[in-house]
């Protein structure tokens, strides 16, 4: 004749409260890239604090979208093949972005580049690239 379990007992209270805490770790990454966003699209900048990659993938912004200032092209990079800690803030990406077309241009590696925004999806035809406010740069 034993007791209840600890797990009978205080197992949907755990699994409750683990779920809440989810939930609200989620809506505060949403908040924190929301915010990042703004700043970015408003004031251009400053990039840092920037929430980490960990926490933009958790709050559904799969893309980060980035402009070149050679050829002013606007491209977005898919943030859940990028090969850094889940810890990495987004504004130490930037320093890695290289553009494609001004490379091969150049003849080296183009690497200046500035960040946009954290986006939903991808650029095309339907979801246009990001515009800087007030007006475009």
């Amino acid at each position: 004749m034993g007791s209840k379990s600890r797990e009978y007992m205080f197992g949907a209270t755990v699994r409750h409260l683990a779920e809440r805490a989810a939930e609200a770790r989620k809506e505060a990454d949403i908040l924190g890239c929301q915010a990042w966003n703004a700043r970015m699209l408003a004031f251009q900048g400053p990039a840092q604090p920037s929430p980490a990659l960990g926490e933009a993938l958790n709050a559904s912004y799969r893309y980060l979208e980035v402009k070149c200032l050679g050829c002013e092209t606007h491209q977005t990079v898919a943030l859940d093949i990028v090969r850094r800690p889940k810890w990495t803030p987004i504004h130490e990406l930037e320093r890695s972005m290289r553009c494609k077309q001004c490379s091969r241009q150049n003849g080296y590696p183009f690497k200046r580049s500035h960040l946009v925004a954290l986006r939903t999806n991808r650029i095309s035809a339907l979801n246009p690239p990001s515009t800087w406010w007030p007006g475009e740069r």
